[in-house]
């Protein structure tokens, strides 16, 4: 009885087992029955031949000789009980065959066993009915035809559609394996999304430090560098031109007020406007009429902006003028600027072009405003060249698209 329960709760097929044992239930109940058409019966035969096609659906045969030999059995037990047997209601035995052959096999082979069990029965049905006309002449040939036919049809359909059922369940089966696998592998997803939610959490951290650094460099270092410049200025003015040497520590003294205010939006608002809402030609301009107060040179400006720009690209560029500026009037001491921006086939071109001593672009890879400024390009998927040498100068190039 364990072995049996065990048998049960793993067969793949409870569900089909269960109607093959409502099937063949019903078949040993009329085998109890006191009346038989039949005139020769064998009832211990019948009996052995059924327990035995049970116990066969017990368990299915995995490989394909054996599944041969195993359909072989169960059609020769069917016809022995069927034709010395003379067991009853033989076509159910038909429709249980029917059902395992669905589950043995698949393809061409299915359709090649359900021929032969239908052909298995036509033999016992006109051997039932050979017997039975022997034993009941009182029967009328014409009724015995049409009864027949109707069997023949009727079991056609049936085993036709016993077919049908076991293709179904075998592809609700697939299907919810599928299912079953398609749900594994969205759950191994959402983990590795999660994990890489994590990393790109603490990349966008990273990232995020990055640009804080080179909103307080861009910002804060050119305030600083110009607020250093008109001190200086002012030292030198201050016995040759106390007025203007005052008017020098006038804007020097609003730079620092302008910093400090920097420093404030920097901590409190880093994704604050640097352009604060101007045009990026004015904006520019004022750059450029800042840097002229500060060094005395006067930067050829040609700004040319035939498409919209972006506001992010905006500010990558406002930021790489303002940097390039800066190192201008610290390091370069040049005596001509040039800025040439122009926008043309949706894209955005600018020159920073200058005639200071140069720098060897090999030896300063650290400098965090040149990182600062390429990184702002790669962010715009542009290109940013530096071309440059010691007494030669410096050129900035940006390329960016505008979509």
């Amino acid at each position: 009885m364990l072995q049996l329960k065990a048998l049960l709760k793993h067969h793949p097929w409870r569900f089909l087992l269960h109607v093959e044992w409502t099937l063949l239930l019903i078949v040993a109940l009329s085998e109890v029955l006191p009346f038989s058409l039949l005139s020769t019966r064998h009832p211990l035969l019948n009996w052995t031949c059924l327990l035995l096609f049970t116990a066969l659906g017990l368990r299915l045969p995995t490989t394909r000789p054996t599944k041969i030999a195993y359909t072989g059995l169960e059609f020769v037990l069917v016809l022995v009980a069927s034709i010395w047997g003379g067991i009853h209601l033989t076509p159910l035995l038909y429709i249980v065959l029917v059902i395992r052959n669905g589950l043995l096999f698949n393809g061409k082979t299915r359709f090649v066993v359900l021929g032969l069990t239908f052909v298995a029965f036509l033999l016992t049905l006109n051997y039932r009915f050979q017997s039975l006309t022997l034993s009941s002449p009182w029967l009328v040939p014409g009724d015995l035809r049409v009864i027949l036919l109707t069997l023949i049809l009727l079991m056609g359909i049936v085993l036709v559609f016993s077919q049908i059922l076991v293709e179904r369940a075998l592809a609700e089966r697939q299907n919810q394996a599928q299912l079953a696998t398609v749900n594994a592998q969205l759950e191994s997803a959402n983990t590795q999304l999660r994990q890489y939610a994590l990393r790109i959490e603490d990349l966008a951290t990273v990232q995020e430090r990055n640009r804080i650094a080179r909103e307080i460099h861009d910002a804060l270092g050119h305030s600083l560098t110009v607020f250093n410049l008109h001190l200086e200025a002012a030292l030198r003015l201050l016995d040759t031109d106390p007025a203007e040497a005052k008017d020098l520590l006038m804007e020097a003294k609003q730079l620092g007020r302008t910093a400090l205010n920097e420093v404030r939006q920097s901590v409190a608002a880093l994704r604050s406007d640097p352009l604060q809402a101007q045009p990026l030609a004015v904006a520019i301009t004022a750059l450029v009429a800042e840097f002229q107060r500060s060094t005395g040179v006067t930067p050829l400006c040609q700004l040319a902006f035939n498409e919209s720009v972006a506001a992010e690209i905006k500010t990558a560029v406002y930021r790489i003028v303002q940097e390039s500026l800066t190192n201008i009037y610290k390091y370069a001491e040049a005596t001509r600027v040039k800025i040439e921006i122009t926008t043309f086939d949706h894209v955005l071109q600018m020159v920073i072009e200058d005639n200071g001593k140069g720098f060897n672009l090999d030896q300063n890879t650290t400098g965090f405003g040149l990182q600062g400024m390429r990184e702002r390009a790669q962010a715009l998927r542009g290109n940013l060249e530096i071309l440059t040498s010691s007494g030669t100068g410096c050129r900035v190039i940006l390329r960016c698209p505008l979509s």
